[in-house]
């Protein structure tokens, strides 16, 4: 053990220290490697390459061959782009990354807590523009809201320390997907209102499915642990609207989630959050995750997995 941690800690420092010497570069300079890193993954390694034509085609099939491989190369240069702008945060300064990544409607989410007294707002997000940038939202949100993201511990623990490194310079909390309840809980009893993220358009485990909505033209199952711990907690929910309007800039809009309770049903949240992250997508859809096996787990299967469980 003692001889793994070793080797662990010193992957860590030449990820680290790789990385934080690339940041140190120009932004123009890092656009212009994340050029030459596309000519590489997209036309020489081909990374996933067959994964996202198969996501786009389904997701698109109203579209024609040509277009759907534009939004492909589109995809791969942004892809790119998000590599290189995920290194500069090790270096990045306060001043820099609140002119990049603007947030608006700020204060509708500190009217909800300071006026109308909740104390959880939860933050859904999809895989979306750059997300890893959203982390530094307690450079422009108040002191007195406490910000937070959920997140799944990567196999590779040298690359997931590096990861966060990088989300809690900012002055947030990373909390592991399996102890969210318990820390939800231990906010409640300090009395300390919280903004967290929820990155919630992964696929589910098997065991963790038992809702599915349509979504780009499929039945997909979804993350509902974002609705059923917010009930708990009488969270209020918001939707995170991000845009790119030019390389390395991006602006995040909170825009607040609500249904009237009387028409409320189990997972209407839920719902209700891969609706807006569809409308998102279809405007830009470059800028979604696609080299993710989103669809892999199907609901027939979940359906027949659940009557041989019945049978036996």
């Amino acid at each position: 053990m003692e001889k793994q941690d070793k080797w662990t800690n010193l992957m860590y420092y030449v990820v680290f220290g790789l990385s934080h010497l690339l940041s140190l570069l120009p932004f123009c300079v890092l656009y212009f490697l994340s050029d030459v890193l596309y000519l590489i993954v997209y036309h020489c390694i081909k990374y996933r390459r067959d994964v996202v034509r198969d996501n786009l085609l389904k997701s698109f099939p109203e579209k024609s061959s040509d277009e759907i491989v534009r939004i492909e190369k589109k995809f791969y240069h942004f892809f790119c782009d998000y590599f290189v702008e995920t290194l500069k945060l090790t270096s990045i300064s306060k001043k820099e990354m609140k002119k990049r990544m603007v947030f608006r409607g700020v204060e509708q989410v500190e009217q909800a807590v300071r006026e109308e007294g909740h104390n959880f707002i939860f933050l859904y997000l999809g895989h979306y523009c750059n997300w890893e940038w959203v982390a530094s939202l307690p450079y422009t949100i108040s002191p007195s809201i406490h910000c937070a993201q959920i997140y799944h511990p990567l196999y590779n623990k040298a690359v997931d320390r590096f990861f966060l490194k990088l989300r809690n310079q900012f002055g947030g909390e990373c909390i592991p997907m399996k102890n969210t309840l318990r820390r939800v809980i231990e906010l409640k009893r300090e009395k300390r209102p919280a903004m967290i993220g929820f990155i919630s358009d992964q696929l589910p485990k098997w065991n963790s499915m038992h809702f599915f909505v349509p979504f780009l033209h499929r039945e997909t199952a979804v993350f509902t642990g974002a609705e059923q711990i917010g009930r708990q907690v009488k969270a209020v929910y918001f939707f995170a609207d991000i845009i790119r309007p030019r390389r390395g800039y991006y602006e995040c809009t909170f825009r607040r989630m609500e249904i009237p309770e009387v028409n409320r049903t189990e997972y209407d949240m839920t719902a209700m959050f891969m609706e807006q992250l569809e409308q998102m997508i279809r405007k830009a859809p470059q800028y979604w995750l696609w080299t993710h096996k989103r669809w892999k787990r199907t609901k027939e299967e979940w359906l027949r997995r659940q009557q041989d469980s019945t049978i036996k």
